[in-house]
């Protein structure tokens, strides 16, 4: 049966999910192009009409990685900088829930040795995340929100902890769905520790 006509950009977008999809279940740096080409039920020769070699591939994945998970952290309208930081966690739990994969991508590009592009992406992105975090907890501190003495640094640091604990031992049980009520319990403590009055 011939698949539907897509798009040079639809097909693209359905080999990156094609990919996060299958590093939900398997060791990413297993992952080849023979497997990607044949959960389409294409050839390799059509992965490669849209992309080079197999490090485009996994350029594009990190490239949607970060383009989605900054489009969900700035829709979020939040009024205040630690309700900010609450949904921003709430947004990336709902996004590892929704793509396992990526974090298994993201922890396997870490582990490389030596600098790739890809690494550089996955760099990018959570010196991006560090950032964003800064700015929502200077802003906290700024509005009174938490104690005037708060290291931003180390409670910035303390966060991203916290994200990747979560993202962690979720992968290490393989189950996600007690992420979103542990998140908000993490949270709570979070914020006590912050100085912010219960």
């Amino acid at each position: 049966m011939s698949r539907p006509y897509l798009s040079a950009d639809m097909r693209r977008a359905e080999i990156v999910a094609t990919v996060i999809g299958q590093a939900a279940h398997c060791d990413p740096a297993e992952i080849t192009t023979t497997q990607i080409a044949s959960a389409m039920g294409v050839s390799q020769g059509a992965l490669f009409r849209h992309f080079p070699d197999k490090m485009a591939i996994w350029t594009a994945v990190l490239q949607w990685t970060c383009a989605e998970l900054n489009s969900r952290f700035d829709a979020l309208v939040a009024d205040h900088p630690l309700a900010r930081l609450e949904a921003m966690l709430a947004a990336h739990v709902d996004f590892v829930i929704a793509s396992p994969g990526v974090p298994r991508i993201l922890f396997g590009e870490l582990q490389r040795a030596g600098d790739t592009p890809t690494k550089a992406i996955v760099r990018d992105l959570m010196a991006g995340y560090r950032a964003r975090v800064a700015r929502e907890l200077s802003a906290a501190r700024d509005a009174g929100e938490i104690a005037a003495g708060t290291d931003v640094d180390a409670a910035t640091v303390m966060f991203l902890a916290m994200v990747q604990g979560l993202v962690m031992q979720a992968l290490a049980v393989d189950d996600f769905s007690a992420m979103p009520a542990l998140a908000r319990r993490l949270f709570g403590l979070f914020r006590q520790g912050l100085g912010e009055a219960p």
